[in-house]
């Protein structure tokens, strides 16, 4: 596996509280993030688990030549790995020991998005979430009307909840010691037409409060596709992401020019203004790509490993890093 390291250079700010762009920021440094211009689709990705995730959508686009396809089955394939802890089977429960999953999808052509939240006893909330976006009027199901709805659709129920998770679950229930995982796949693409999609699948805050729901169901905090401009997906702690509606600011930053790199530290330098908490503490991460094929991630701390694939390339890559000393005493959140 071949990794790469992107140096945070810190340099004149976006205005402040505004979307506009009003100096050539972080340009200099997101120079060389873009796919060639004939490599189609491509495929961007959080987390390693998001490797085989991309190579999945990579063979899936190949075979049928559908966008959505492609990121409904790259997604699934963490979702059905009962060894990810973070997503779908073997995603560590809630309080009360159920797994509940929050999933959405989003096709830019239209704005058209579908979304599934607290769902239980489903394995791919994910393909629940694309129903819901193609064959009803809604965008959003939510609990035991989504998991009705499922089963309505056809969905086996499905007993999502493993020994190994049982038996830490219990072992939590004796200590109380609350664990910090709040991982997500989010994955977004791009086709040889331009065409933009992606989608969104987590089991959440380990030991959440039952029906607590996190940033990846909701369009525009967790993902967010514009057919014009780009896609944007997020992973890390779903409530920092959500009171910011991050993924859309992500867009919008790239609507006015910016790389997608550059729009991901642009979007956590933002948010670290407004938060009264040091830049590290916030656990947020970005990935991004434009409708030019380029792309790119950024994350608080050390930054997070992603993934990137089109035809002939698959690699996980090291995002930049955002701590408090990058931030700045304008920045308004430095102690």
């Amino acid at each position: 596996m071949n990794l790469s390291r992107r140096r945070f250079i810190h340099t004149t700010a976006l205005a402040a509280g505004g979307i506009a762009v009003s100096s050539p920021g972080y340009a200099a440094m997101s120079e060389g993030l873009s796919a060639p211009e004939a490599a189609r689709p491509l495929f961007v990705a959080t987390w390693p688990f998001g490797q085989p995730a991309n190579e999945r959508s990579l063979e899936v686009f190949a075979g049928s030549g559908s966008l959505l396809d492609a990121v409904e089955e790259g997604i699934k394939v963490p979702e059905a790995d009962p060894d990810n802890a973070s997503v779908g089977l073997g995603g560590i429960p809630n309080a009360d020991g159920a797994v509940q999953l929050d999933a959405c999808i989003m096709d830019g052509e239209g704005q058209r998005a579908g979304s599934v939240a607290a769902l239980e006893g489903i394995l791919h909330p994910i393909s629940v979430a694309r129903r819901v976006m193609d064959d009803t009027k809604h965008v959003m199901l939510a609990g035991e009307g989504a998991r009705q709805f499922a089963l309505a659709q056809g969905f086996a129920s499905v007993d999502l909840l493993t020994d190994q998770r049982r038996g830490e679950w219990e072992q939590w229930r004796e200590k109380q010691h609350q664990p910090d995982n709040h991982d997500t796949i989010a994955l977004v693409g791009l086709d040889a037409d331009g065409r933009l999609a992606g989608g969104c699948s987590t089991s959440g805050w380990g030991y959440k409060l039952p029906g607590r729901v996190g940033d990846s169901p909701i369009i525009g905090s967790g993902l967010y596709v514009d057919a014009q401009v780009g896609a944007a997906g997020a992973t890390g702690l779903g409530e920092n992401v959500m009171r910011y509606c991050a993924s859309f600011l992500i867009v919008e930053y790239m609507r006015q020019g910016l790389h997608p790199e550059d729009a991901c530290l642009e979007t956590i330098r933002r948010i670290a203004a407004a938060d009264p908490r040091p830049a590290e503490d916030l656990a947020i991460n970005f990935v991004a790509l434009d409708k030019q094929g380029r792309y790119g991630a950024a994350g608080t701390g050390q930054g997070f490993e992603y993934a990137v694939a089109y035809p002939g390339y698959s690699e996980v890559l090291q995002s930049t890093g955002v701590s408090n000393a990058d931030i700045g005493p304008e920045g308004g959140n430095r102690r």
